[in-house]
């Protein structure tokens, strides 16, 4: 998942040429965001999904997305833009992982030893005396 400003079909390319392969087989719905994509990748297919048929047509995307919005809108309070992306890198780490069962926390560990942060809490801009 990646934090975007807004929907415009030169954001979206861009995003796509920077985090997609060319390789890659590219199913949408049919905005006028997506319609310079076929030029970046092997195949891009658009349809019109009616509203019944949703669930249907990638289950695990419309989960993974409902998850997140409830997760940031039930569990953090006053979430500023800019930590969104922490936030839903944190879903995308506790969702890609979900089945990993009493190995989660020995993998949690292995990676909060071995990630370095990009960013300095206003915690650590402090300068305490002892």
């Amino acid at each position: 998942m990646k934090v975007i400003n807004d929907l415009k079909a030169d954001t979206i390319t861009k995003n796509v040429k920077e985090h997609v392969e060319s390789t890659a087989d590219l199913t949408t719905d049919d905005s006028t965001s997506y319609t310079k994509l076929k030029e970046h990748v092997h195949s891009h297919t658009a349809s019109v999904v009616p509203h019944e048929e949703l669930p249907n047509v990638l289950p695990w995307v419309h989960t993974a997305i409902s998850n997140a919005k409830r997760q940031l809108l039930g569990v953090y309070y006053k979430v500023k833009p800019e930590y969104l992306q922490y936030y839903l890198n944190q879903f995308c780490y506790k969702f890609n992982r979900r089945y990993f069962g009493e190995n989660q926390f020995d993998r949690l560990l292995i990676a909060a030893v071995s990630c370095a942060p990009d960013f300095k809490s206003r915690i650590y801009n402090r300068n305490y005396c002892g």
